[in-house]
């Protein structure tokens, strides 16, 4: 009778240390880690350059490159989001465009194309009018990866953003970066400002620089991408 009460105790035990194991496990999985296992060191890299100053802010070509081996984005594209630091407005966009206006009626004259303080933003589409391209534009949001197709692994967009400060010293970097590619599954990090991106000109006689430069990290997660996680 002893020995059966010690087996009773000892499978009782046995499966309150399953249940702490697979608790432990769930609780310890940050969800907001994003690792993908098929390709641990890809990830895709937005390069923020701010190419010139404005009367209340700056010109910026921001390009996005897919790092990754095997992920492609597809149709319906990319759409990436963040957050301004202070007040600041997209007057003018090219290769791109806000998905939504915002409330600009505080403006009077000119009214901006987005004066939303979280904006998201697309990829135009094919056969956009060329006055309204730049280089890498205009593929409806899909990009290659860099190692399958290194030629269309990028898509870029020009945007001129207004009361935004003038100088390296007082523009302030957007935050809460957000990438859908085109799903969910992508963690941003914050960005980080880099060594101002260097342009070789066509004859490669002359190098330019950009006058301010900001990078964002953004990695892929089986896990995020799941609608109902396992744990």
């Amino acid at each position: 009778m002893e020995l059966f009460w010690r087996i009773k105790a000892l499978t009782q035990l046995n499966g309150v240390a399953i249940f702490v194991v697979i608790l432990v496990f769930c609780l310890s999985f940050n969800s907001t880690d994003a690792y993908d296992a098929l390709d641990p060191n890809g990830n895709i890299t937005v390069k923020w350059d701010v190419m010139s100053w404005t009367a209340d802010g700056y010109v910026a070509v921001v390009t996005i490159f897919n790092f990754q081996k095997y992920r492609h984005i597809e149709l319906p594209g990319w759409k990436m989001g963040w957050t301004w630091a202070k007040k600041e407005v997209i007057w003018s966009m090219m290769g791109g465009q806000a998905t939504e206006q915002g409330d600009c009626s505080r403006f009077k004259g000119n009214i901006p194309h987005c004066c939303k303080k979280n904006p998201t933003i697309v990829d135009l589409l094919p056969g956009t009018p060329y006055n309204q391209q730049i280089a890498n534009c205009c593929k409806g949001g899909v990009i290659s990866s860099w190692v399958q197709d290194p030629a269309n692994a990028a898509s870029s967009f020009q945007l001129s953003v207004g009361q935004a400060g003038t100088s390296n010293k007082t523009v302030r970097l957007p935050k809460n970066f957000t990438l859908l590619g085109p799903g969910p599954g992508y963690t941003c990090g914050p960005a980080k400002l880099v060594k101002p991106s260097k342009f070789t000109t066509a004859d490669r006689r002359r190098v330019t620089q950009a006058l301010m430069t900001w990078n964002v990290t953004c990695t892929y997660s089986q896990f995020l991408a799941q609608k109902t996680p396992t744990c």
